[in-house]
């Protein structure tokens, strides 16, 4: 699991609202209080879902089935690897997992957050410092 911080620019941005009334199929008993709304995909498996995490929320311990970054736009929360350590996360942060990375993330308060997920994504590495 790497965090990573979200840079953010206000000026000329485009925002676009998401409906949770138009949410995608979840296995039973894997989330709870959670609204997902596809975005957007691409050629083969490539995925972008809005995640509306309500309070006291959970998204319940899965493997990353592919390469997955997950970044918070609202809210706070937590997030977790294999050894279930909560580490905070809130808006302007994010998190990237690896193939097969066990992991979870929840809420008090409730979060959206932004999943970009695909076996075919080159996902960026966070910049070191001076990069």
């Amino acid at each position: 699991m790497t965090i990573i911080a979200l840079g953010v620019e206000d000026e000329g941005a485009a925002w676009r609202s998401f409906d949770s009334s138009v949410t995608s199929g979840l296995s039973p008993g894997t989330v709870a209080s959670l609204h997902a709304t596809r975005i957007a995909t691409g050629e083969g498996s490539i995925h972008v879902t809005c995640l509306g995490v309500e309070p006291r929320g959970i998204i319940g311990t899965h493997p990353a089935p592919v390469p997955q970054m997950f970044l918070v736009t609202a809210g706070e929360g937590w997030i977790a690897g294999p050894d279930g350590e909560r580490v905070p996360i809130a808006a302007g942060a994010g998190v990237r997992w690896e193939q097969g990375e066990v992991h979870t993330s929840g809420t008090d308060v409730g979060f959206t957050a932004i999943a970009i997920e695909g076996a075919a994504v080159e996902l960026f590495k966070p910049a070191g410092p001076g990069d």
